[in-house]
């Protein structure tokens, strides 16, 4: 069991939902960096789904308005705008971090950082930045970056779970990724799961796919494969 909050993120930057076991210390705290449609109930239900495990996680607003993308084009228009913006979305994540250390009373870092999609790219190029964290895990997130890790810049351990049929995230984007985190010294796991395309840890996803025409499929052995390839992580 646990329980849930939304707190106001300082400085106007948005809010953020607290997810805390009940009747127990957590085993680690957790950050959740939702996908490019906003903190909507899947990113949410994720924080929940590790406070019911007895993790304490923070679902964090990296859009800043409480505004979830109802299509495609919409969520894109989203992303692109808080990614020009890489300070705030930087200050969001910074923020959200102080807020579950304190609610946990635990060092900044000695907190995991978990991204879907869009969020995969954002805990990642927080790794890339030299945060101070106990791991990132990555879940068909975006790996293309136009600022490069380079040797002993990453202080954080990596798990990526990639799609292996996701013209999102495709062989080359891979490749660059690995090539990358092998120059910069990384730590890291990559999984890919064979003909699993992008959104394989969402339910929502098939229906999505078919909807607008988009290459995203939910996959249950790759959502459950690599959910308990992220709690053996955290362990």
């Amino acid at each position: 069991m646990s329980n849930e909050e939304t707190l106001i993120l300082p400085n106007q930057l948005g809010t953020a939902v607290l997810c805390m076991p009940t009747n127990a210390k957590p085993k680690a705290c957790v950050i959740v960096v939702h996908e490019w449609w906003g903190l909507n109930d899947y990113a949410k239900g994720r924080a929940k789904k590790l406070a019911d495990l007895g993790y304490a996680a923070i679902a964090v607003d990296m859009y800043g308005h409480g505004k979830i993308a109802d299509d495609p084009k919409e969520a894109e228009e989203m992303m692109n705008t808080a990614s020009a913006e890489p300070e705030k979305l930087n200050a969001r994540f910074q923020e959200a971090r102080k807020l579950l250390a304190q609610h946990c009373s635990v060092a900044a870092e000695s907190i995991y950082a978990v991204g879907y999609c869009f969020g995969g790219a954002v805990v990642l190029n927080q790794a890339r930045l030299g945060t101070e964290l106990a791991g990132v895990a990555s879940f068909h997130g975006l790996l293309e970056t136009d600022h490069p890790a380079r040797a002993g810049n990453i202080n954080t351990k990596l798990l990526i779970a990639t799609g292996g049929a996701d013209p999102m995230v495709g062989p080359d984007s891979v490749a660059a990724f690995v090539k990358e985190m092998q120059t910069a010294e990384a730590e890291f796991h990559l999984m890919s799961f064979p003909n699993v395309k992008h959104g394989f840890t969402n339910p929502t996803s098939t229906e999505i796919g078919k909807k607008y025409g988009m290459p995203l499929f939910y996959d249950e052995h790759a959502d459950v494969t690599s959910w308990d390839s992220l709690l053996d992580f955290m362990r």
